[in-house]
């Protein structure tokens, strides 16, 4: 099948650096978000003052992960990321089913922020004397906004998430760097993460989940291809660069926040109200304007997220109707990009509409915009980006046991091999406890894996419907080891 854009269709276009990308992969992790919810909920559900060790734990799976997924980077010449590296790997109807998978995780994920937000900003606004507004309000106001820069060039994009995501990294780093010269608290620098044992006891399952969580986004580097600079060096290093960064940061901020509290202090806090323990924390130790600081920077995180989402969402939408992909399934419109703007204006507008409609359904049926909506929906992305990671790690090793020479052993089998076995313990670990985690129904944890699993299988069948030109696998040149 040609490669040649259609008539009428205009290809992405850009050139985005490693920083840019690694910016809006970094910004769809939501740092002060994950510091300021998950953290506190992985402490008191999980294994107590251990949780820090659940980011390494999870970055070093992760990595190995990356090893097999950035080196396929270098011979897949699509954007896509999960869906056409599942393509490659076991065949078409896998890749389409990916992507239905990871737009629906992917939207699920965009609507749990939207409702965190929308709570977000009532509370920032009504604690400074505003108006007590329904939070659906706020995030129609936000939906408009991200609807807006969507649709513009993704340089725009990249620039507001680096200057939101320089701003509240900064202030939790700060956090960090005065509680470490100060020693931690009255019990000193924690430890407990370094102790084996420590780490095994409570609930390690629920600790690696709420940490793995905090890795949402990261593969995404693969979506910018088309919209790179230099993708065959470029993809690699955002990867990399973006896994480290995440992990560094999670690991060492909830390190801190365990040593300002002590191991027993940090759990007893943690279990009372982990909502407000970060803004406690750098109230106590920056002072009040610290704390009114972290309040505003949750809710430019939040909406960093959701911009970065709203991009990734777009682009499996762009790579599920451009006529050169080989997952295009749905109308060739999707396909298009702007003339001006080189941006997925259409997929960009479908997105946005989707948004809506999930949003008004929340709405509708007056669910809670933090307990039900962002504990929910967040919980199902969680689920389904995992499996999708689970698939690309064995389609790599399908993909290059078909082409040998490509690849060396590490990075085609051994990498792979561990990452297969470490995601595989991470689904079962989220699959048995979904129904914990959106509020104890299995009615709800039954519904959504039956949404997961009937996403794949749409994609898988509607690729079997329509008959196409069959794709051939081009295999390129052996790449130097």
């Amino acid at each position: 099948m040609s490669t040649t854009p259609s008539a009428g269709h205009h290809r992405l276009s850009g050139s985005l650096g490693v920083g840019a990308i690694v910016f809006m992969v970094v910004a769809a992790a939501a740092p002060l978000t994950v510091v300021a919810g998950t953290v506190p909920i992985g402490i008191a559900a999980g294994n107590g003052a251990a949780f820090p060790a659940s980011y390494v734990v999870c970055t070093v799976v992760l990595l190995f992960f990356a090893v097999g997924f950035t080196t396929m980077a270098r011979h897949v010449d699509a954007g896509g990321a999960f869906s056409t590296y599942v393509a490659r790997g076991l065949g078409r109807p896998a890749g389409v089913g990916s992507a239905f998978l990871a737009l629906v995780s992917y939207a699920a994920v965009q609507l749990a922020v939207y409702g965190f937000i929308g709570s977000a900003i009532d509370v920032l606004v009504t604690d400074h004397g505003g108006p007590d507004l329904p939070w659906g309000v706020w995030s129609v106001a936000v939906m408009v906004v991200v609807a807006l820069l969507g649709y513009r060039h993704i340089e725009l994009s990249g620039r507001v998430l680096g200057v939101l995501l320089v701003a509240e990294v900064a202030v939790v780093m700060v956090l960090n760097v005065v509680v470490v010269v100060r020693g931690g608290g009255d019990e000193g620098l924690a430890s407990t993460a370094l102790d084996p044992s420590a780490f095994t006891s409570g609930a390690p399952g629920i600790a690696l989940i709420f940490a793995v969580a905090g890795y949402i986004g990261f593969e995404a580097t693969a979506i910018f291809r088309n919209e790179a600079r230099d993708p065959d060096r470029t993809i690699p290093r955002a990867t990399y660069a973006a896994l480290l960064l995440i992990g560094g940061f999670y690991a060492l901020s909830a390190w801190a926040l365990v040593s300002w509290w002590g191991d027993e202090g940090a759990v007893a806090r943690a279990v009372a109200d982990p909502g407000t323990m970060l803004g406690e924390t750098a109230t106590t130790v920056l002072g009040g304007f610290g704390g009114d600081v972290v309040e505003v920077l949750l809710v430019t995180s939040v909406f960093a997220a959701i911009l970065a989402f709203h991009n990734v969402i777009s682009r499996y939408l762009h790579t599920l109707g451009d006529p050169a992909s080989e997952v295009a399934v749905l109308p060739a419109a999707l396909g298009r990009a702007h003339e001006h703007h080189g941006s997925p204006h259409v997929a960009s507008l479908t997105t946005s509409v989707i948004g809506a409609v999930l949003l008004a359904l929340c709405l509708a049926f007056q669910l809670d915009p933090v307990l039900e909506v962002f504990t929910w929906f967040a919980a199902v992305s969680v689920v389904g980006l995992i499996a999708l990671m689970l698939l690309t790690s064995v389609a790599v090793v399908a993909y290059f046991r078909r082409h040998p020479g490509l690849a060396t052993p590490w990075q085609a089998v051994i990498a792979p091999a561990v990452a297969i076995c470490g995601l595989a313990a991470f689904a079962w670990m989220t699959v048995d406890n979904l129904a914990l985690l959106v509020g104890g129904s299995a009615t709800v944890a039954t519904c959504f894996k039956a949404l997961l699993i009937g996403a794949f299988a749409a994609g898988l069948l509607l690729s079997l419907a329509v008959r196409r030109q069959a794709v051939p696998d081009p295999v390129p040149a052996p790449a130097q080891p």
